[in-house]
Protein backbone atom coordinates (compact mmCIF):
# COMPACT_ATOMS: atom_id res chain seq x y z
CA UNK A 1 0.00 0.00 0.00
CA UNK A 2 1.24 3.53 -0.78
CA UNK A 3 2.88 4.84 2.39
CA UNK A 4 1.66 8.30 3.35
CA UNK A 5 0.18 9.68 6.54
CA UNK A 6 -1.91 12.80 5.90
CA UNK A 7 -2.15 15.64 8.43
CA UNK A 8 -5.72 16.15 9.70
CA UNK A 9 -6.14 19.52 7.94
CA UNK A 10 -4.20 18.63 4.80
CA UNK A 11 -6.90 19.97 2.45
CA UNK A 12 -8.36 22.75 4.59
CA UNK A 13 -9.82 25.53 2.43
CA UNK A 14 -9.43 23.58 -0.81
CA UNK A 15 -12.19 23.08 -3.37
CA UNK A 16 -11.98 19.68 -5.05
CA UNK A 17 -14.23 18.19 -7.73
CA UNK A 18 -14.61 14.39 -7.82
CA UNK A 19 -16.26 12.62 -10.76
CA UNK A 20 -18.12 9.37 -10.18
CA UNK A 21 -18.53 10.50 -6.57
CA UNK A 22 -21.70 8.53 -5.88
CA UNK A 23 -20.13 5.18 -5.04
CA UNK A 24 -16.97 3.07 -4.94
CA UNK A 25 -13.59 4.79 -5.04
CA UNK A 26 -15.15 8.16 -5.95
CA UNK A 27 -17.37 8.18 -2.86
CA UNK A 28 -14.47 7.08 -0.65
CA UNK A 29 -12.23 9.81 -2.06
CA UNK A 30 -14.91 12.47 -1.64
CA UNK A 31 -15.50 11.54 2.01
CA UNK A 32 -11.77 11.30 2.69
CA UNK A 33 -11.09 14.71 1.14
CA UNK A 34 -13.94 16.23 3.15
CA UNK A 35 -12.59 14.64 6.34
CA UNK A 36 -9.30 16.44 5.70
CA UNK A 37 -10.97 19.83 5.32
CA UNK A 38 -11.87 20.14 1.65
CA UNK A 39 -15.08 21.46 0.18
CA UNK A 40 -15.88 18.61 -2.19
CA UNK A 41 -17.99 18.96 -5.33
CA UNK A 42 -19.73 15.63 -5.91
CA UNK A 43 -20.23 15.01 -9.62
CA UNK A 44 -22.09 11.97 -10.93
CA UNK A 45 -25.08 10.86 -12.93
CA UNK A 46 -27.20 9.36 -10.13
CA UNK A 47 -28.45 12.09 -7.82
CA UNK A 48 -29.66 9.65 -5.13
CA UNK A 49 -26.13 8.25 -4.74
CA UNK A 50 -24.60 11.74 -4.58
CA UNK A 51 -27.16 12.79 -1.97
CA UNK A 52 -26.25 9.82 0.20
CA UNK A 53 -22.55 10.78 0.11
CA UNK A 54 -23.52 14.40 0.79
CA UNK A 55 -25.55 13.33 3.84
CA UNK A 56 -22.64 11.26 5.21
CA UNK A 57 -20.22 14.17 4.85
CA UNK A 58 -22.70 16.56 6.50
CA UNK A 59 -23.42 14.13 9.34
CA UNK A 60 -19.70 13.84 10.02
CA UNK A 61 -19.49 17.60 10.46
CA UNK A 62 -17.13 18.20 7.54
CA UNK A 63 -17.33 21.22 5.17
CA UNK A 64 -20.63 21.29 3.27
CA UNK A 65 -20.14 19.61 -0.12
CA UNK A 66 -21.80 20.50 -3.40
CA UNK A 67 -23.93 18.08 -5.43
CA UNK A 68 -23.60 18.23 -9.23
CA UNK A 69 -25.81 15.76 -11.14
CA UNK A 70 -24.04 15.49 -14.49
CA UNK A 71 -24.18 12.72 -17.11
CA UNK A 72 -20.80 12.41 -18.81
CA UNK A 73 -22.30 10.18 -21.51
CA UNK A 74 -24.84 12.73 -22.75
CA UNK A 75 -23.40 16.12 -21.71
CA UNK A 76 -23.03 18.68 -24.50
CA UNK A 77 -20.20 21.22 -24.76
CA UNK A 78 -22.34 24.10 -23.48
CA UNK A 79 -23.16 22.10 -20.33
CA UNK A 80 -19.45 21.86 -19.50
CA UNK A 81 -19.21 25.65 -19.93
CA UNK A 82 -22.20 26.12 -17.64
CA UNK A 83 -20.60 23.83 -15.05
CA UNK A 84 -17.39 25.87 -15.09
CA UNK A 85 -19.34 29.12 -14.82
CA UNK A 86 -21.31 27.79 -11.85
CA UNK A 87 -18.13 26.71 -10.03
CA UNK A 88 -16.49 30.07 -10.69
CA UNK A 89 -19.55 31.95 -9.40
CA UNK A 90 -19.91 29.82 -6.26
CA UNK A 91 -16.27 29.14 -5.37
CA UNK A 92 -14.08 31.42 -7.49
CA UNK A 93 -11.54 28.75 -8.36
CA UNK A 94 -10.77 25.03 -8.17
CA UNK A 95 -7.86 23.42 -6.27
CA UNK A 96 -8.32 19.83 -7.34
CA UNK A 97 -9.95 17.58 -9.93
CA UNK A 98 -10.15 13.81 -9.49
CA UNK A 99 -11.11 12.00 -12.69
CA UNK A 100 -12.60 8.85 -11.23
CA UNK A 101 -15.71 8.14 -13.36
CA UNK A 102 -15.37 5.49 -16.06
CA UNK A 103 -17.08 2.39 -17.40
CA UNK A 104 -15.64 -1.02 -18.28
CA UNK A 105 -17.78 -1.88 -21.28
CA UNK A 106 -17.77 -5.42 -22.69
CA UNK A 107 -14.72 -7.57 -21.91
CA UNK A 108 -14.41 -9.35 -25.20
CA UNK A 109 -11.95 -9.95 -28.06
CA UNK A 110 -11.53 -6.82 -30.20
CA UNK A 111 -12.81 -8.82 -33.17
CA UNK A 112 -16.18 -9.19 -31.40
CA UNK A 113 -16.35 -5.68 -29.95
CA UNK A 114 -19.01 -3.53 -31.61
CA UNK A 115 -18.13 -0.05 -32.77
CA UNK A 116 -21.00 1.29 -30.69
CA UNK A 117 -19.63 -0.25 -27.49
CA UNK A 118 -16.08 0.88 -28.27
CA UNK A 119 -17.18 4.46 -28.89
CA UNK A 120 -19.36 4.57 -25.76
CA UNK A 121 -16.44 3.56 -23.52
CA UNK A 122 -14.08 6.00 -25.22
CA UNK A 123 -16.64 8.78 -24.98
CA UNK A 124 -17.17 8.43 -21.22
CA UNK A 125 -13.61 7.50 -20.28
CA UNK A 126 -11.68 9.79 -22.64
CA UNK A 127 -13.78 12.44 -24.42
CA UNK A 128 -15.67 13.52 -21.29
CA UNK A 129 -12.41 13.56 -19.32
CA UNK A 130 -10.91 15.86 -21.96
CA UNK A 131 -13.95 18.14 -21.96
CA UNK A 132 -13.97 18.43 -18.18
CA UNK A 133 -10.21 19.06 -17.98
CA UNK A 134 -10.06 21.64 -20.74
CA UNK A 135 -13.12 23.49 -19.44
CA UNK A 136 -11.98 23.56 -15.81
CA UNK A 137 -8.29 24.28 -16.43
CA UNK A 138 -8.73 28.08 -16.23
CA UNK A 139 -10.31 27.63 -12.76
CA UNK A 140 -7.46 25.34 -11.66
CA UNK A 141 -4.94 27.93 -12.83
CA UNK A 142 -6.53 30.44 -10.42
CA UNK A 143 -5.37 28.25 -7.52
CA UNK A 144 -1.96 28.73 -5.91
CA UNK A 145 -1.50 24.95 -5.78
CA UNK A 146 -3.79 22.79 -7.92
CA UNK A 147 -3.79 19.08 -8.74
CA UNK A 148 -5.44 17.03 -11.48
CA UNK A 149 -5.51 13.30 -10.72
CA UNK A 150 -6.38 10.75 -13.40
CA UNK A 151 -7.55 7.20 -12.68
CA UNK A 152 -5.60 4.64 -14.68
CA UNK A 153 -5.35 0.86 -14.57
CA UNK A 154 -2.73 -1.85 -14.94
CA UNK A 155 -4.32 -2.59 -18.34
CA UNK A 156 -3.63 1.02 -19.31
CA UNK A 157 0.09 0.46 -18.78
CA UNK A 158 0.46 -2.94 -20.41
CA UNK A 159 -2.12 -4.15 -22.90
CA UNK A 160 -3.97 -7.34 -22.00
CA UNK A 161 -6.28 -9.51 -24.08
CA UNK A 162 -10.05 -8.98 -23.81
CA UNK A 163 -9.84 -5.63 -22.00
CA UNK A 164 -10.88 -4.01 -25.27
CA UNK A 165 -12.07 -0.44 -25.16
CA UNK A 166 -11.41 -0.07 -21.42
CA UNK A 167 -7.72 -0.89 -21.77
CA UNK A 168 -7.38 1.42 -24.76
CA UNK A 169 -9.18 4.21 -22.86
CA UNK A 170 -6.75 3.88 -19.94
CA UNK A 171 -3.75 4.06 -22.27
CA UNK A 172 -5.34 7.26 -23.58
CA UNK A 173 -5.76 8.48 -19.99
CA UNK A 174 -2.05 7.99 -19.29
CA UNK A 175 -1.14 9.75 -22.55
CA UNK A 176 -3.47 12.64 -21.80
CA UNK A 177 -2.02 12.99 -18.29
CA UNK A 178 1.55 13.04 -19.62
CA UNK A 179 0.72 15.57 -22.33
CA UNK A 180 -1.07 17.86 -19.88
CA UNK A 181 1.71 17.53 -17.29
CA UNK A 182 4.34 18.49 -19.86
CA UNK A 183 2.33 21.54 -20.94
CA UNK A 184 1.85 22.66 -17.32
CA UNK A 185 5.49 22.13 -16.27
CA UNK A 186 6.99 25.46 -15.08
CA UNK A 187 4.02 27.30 -16.61
CA UNK A 188 1.22 27.01 -14.03
CA UNK A 189 0.79 25.98 -10.39
CA UNK A 190 -1.16 22.93 -11.61
CA UNK A 191 0.21 19.39 -11.62
CA UNK A 192 -1.15 16.25 -13.32
CA UNK A 193 -0.56 12.65 -12.24
CA UNK A 194 -2.29 9.28 -12.51
CA UNK A 195 -3.23 6.56 -10.02
CA UNK A 196 -3.72 2.87 -10.70
CA UNK A 197 -6.04 1.83 -7.84
CA UNK A 198 -5.31 -1.89 -8.26
CA UNK A 199 -7.78 -4.61 -7.26
CA UNK A 200 -10.31 -2.88 -4.99
CA UNK A 201 -13.64 -3.98 -3.52
CA UNK A 202 -15.98 -2.12 -5.89
CA UNK A 203 -18.95 -3.01 -8.08
CA UNK A 204 -16.81 -2.36 -11.17
CA UNK A 205 -14.25 -4.90 -9.98
CA UNK A 206 -17.05 -7.41 -9.34
CA UNK A 207 -18.33 -6.81 -12.87
CA UNK A 208 -14.87 -7.52 -14.31
CA UNK A 209 -14.15 -10.53 -12.08
CA UNK A 210 -17.50 -12.11 -11.16
CA UNK A 211 -15.86 -15.28 -9.82
CA UNK A 212 -13.53 -13.49 -7.43
CA UNK A 213 -14.09 -13.23 -3.67
CA UNK A 214 -14.39 -9.46 -3.12
CA UNK A 215 -13.27 -9.84 0.50
CA UNK A 216 -9.77 -10.63 -0.78
CA UNK A 217 -9.45 -7.06 -2.08
CA UNK A 218 -9.02 -3.93 0.04
CA UNK A 219 -11.99 -1.59 0.49
CA UNK A 220 -11.74 1.77 -1.34
CA UNK A 221 -11.04 3.51 1.99
CA UNK A 222 -7.83 1.49 2.39
CA UNK A 223 -6.22 2.88 -0.79
CA UNK A 224 -6.78 6.56 0.03
CA UNK A 225 -3.21 7.53 1.13
CA UNK A 226 -2.03 8.16 -2.46
CA UNK A 227 -5.26 10.05 -3.25
CA UNK A 228 -4.60 12.36 -0.30
CA UNK A 229 -0.92 12.75 -1.12
CA UNK A 230 -1.58 13.86 -4.71
CA UNK A 231 -4.33 16.33 -3.73
CA UNK A 232 -2.38 18.00 -0.93
CA UNK A 233 0.59 20.39 -0.80
CA UNK A 234 3.07 17.61 -0.01
CA UNK A 235 3.00 16.57 -3.68
CA UNK A 236 3.64 20.09 -4.95
CA UNK A 237 6.16 19.80 -7.78
CA UNK A 238 5.28 16.14 -8.47
CA UNK A 239 4.09 16.16 -12.08
CA UNK A 240 3.60 13.67 -14.89
CA UNK A 241 4.03 10.62 -12.66
CA UNK A 242 2.12 7.31 -12.66
CA UNK A 243 1.38 6.06 -9.16
CA UNK A 244 0.11 2.73 -7.81
CA UNK A 245 -2.30 2.88 -4.86
CA UNK A 246 -1.21 -0.61 -3.74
Amino acid sequence: MFDYSAPAELLKGRVILVTGAGRGIGAAAAKTYAAHGATVLLLGKTEANLTQVYDEIEAAGHPQPGVIPFNLETALPHQYDELAAMIETEFGHLDGLLHNASIIGPRTPIEQLSGENFMRVMHINVNAMFMLTSTLLPLLKLSSDASVVFTSSSVGRKGRAYWGAYGVSKFATEGFMQTLADELEDVAAVRANSINPGATRTSMRAQAYPGENPQNNPAPEAIMPVYLYLMGPDSSGVNGQAFDAQ
